[in-house]
């Protein structure tokens, strides 16, 4: 088990497979891309699935989801999801990605075994797009996010960050277009883990905008905090439902005291939370012939001293070393 101070137990494994990206947010890196990791520092694809082995089997962790960077980029992908789903117990496998591979490998992650996706797309505008991502590909997303759908891996959840002066006016559209097609909207409240520090709470899309901003067309019923349960989305019924949409309003209204999740980073490091700026290395371990359950002794050792937050709503919050694209959503 992987219990903190405070009582929190995490069941939840986020595990990035790369820090590389194929598009540049500009709320995640520059337009010049990141020092990326080089090739000896990132797990291999066996040291990925011992570990995952480790959490599953001896830490009580029950679901895992493979984040970046972008996934898909990784080779060995469709290889880990299958070995993890041959794994006994066997857990619940998701993936979030920017969905520009999904057009060609849904099929294959769903026969894998891969159980759903989380597709980032944050504007309907194609030129909107561009401009947030550096990159034109809009129509990709959209194929991967049908190829998704088709292939089975539901639901389909699509995240969107909102940013002043660029898509902070498209929350009823996004939400029309993911009821019509059947996908569940997640709306993000833009963090602070950029590549350029340059994230300001004044000015930022907050939870209570994007929901008022969503009543002007939709009629939203909150589903309680009994549903939500260690869910980082707050959700509400439209119009009745059966669609709902989510908001992860990770800023303005933490839910740090129900966390359940532990991250593994691509080079192997341990994180307590998304915004902690300490690490605990497994690398190491797994590279010295450490046995399982020595790597296991070390992991709960670090989920021991989890903090109780993130501290965001500490002024002197310093940002994570690392970018989001290092360290997985």
């Amino acid at each position: 088990m992987l219990i903190d101070t405070y009582g929190r137990v995490a069941t939840d494994l986020r595990v990035s497979l790369t820090d590389r990206c194929n598009l540049r947010c500009t709320y995640c890196m520059p337009e010049e891309g990141l020092q990326w990791l080089a090739k000896p520092d990132l797990l291999t694809d066996d040291e990925i699935v011992r570990l995952i082995d480790i959490a599953v089997t001896s830490l009580g962790i029950e679901e895992v989801r493979f984040t970046g960077g972008e996934p898909l980029l990784r080779p060995g992908l469709v290889g880990i999801v299958e070995r993890v789903a041959a794994l006994d117990p066997r857990p619940q496998m998701s993936l979030t990605t920017n969905g520009i591979g999904l057009k060609r490998t849904a099929t294959a992650l769903k026969a894998a075994g891969l159980d759903r996706v989380n597709v980032s797309l944050d504007t309907l505008r194609p030129d909107v797009f561009k401009t947030l991502t550096r990159r034109d590909r809009h129509k990709d997303v959209i194929e991967g996010l049908y190829a998704a759908r088709d292939a089975g891996l539901t639901p389909v959840k699509v995240n969107s960050v909102l940013m002043p002066g660029l898509n902070d006016d498209e929350a009823p559209d996004l939400l029309a277009w993911a009821v019509e097609h059947d996908y569940e909207l997640r709306f993000i409240e833009q963090m602070p883990l950029d590549a350029q520090h340059g994230w300001k709470r004044d000015g930022m899309i907050t939870a209570g905008d994007i929901l008022t901003s969503l009543r002007t067309r939709f009629e939203l019923t909150p589903e309680g905090a009994e549903k939500r349960g260690s869910a980082p989305a707050e959700r509400w019924l439209v119009d009745g439902g059966p669609h709902v949409v989510g908001v992860i309003a990770s800023v303005t209204r933490p839910f740090c005291s129900a966390c359940d999740r532990t991250r593994l980073t691509a080079d192997g490091q341990v994180r307590t939370c998304l915004f902690a700026r300490e690490e605990t290395d497994l690398r190491a371990a797994l590279r010295s012939d450490a046995p399982d359950e020595e790597i296991a002794r070390i992991w709960r050792l670090a989920m021991w001293g989890k903090k109780a937050g993130a501290g965001l709503d500490d002024p002197s919050f310093i940002q994570p070393d690392r970018p989001m694209s290092a360290i997985g959503g």
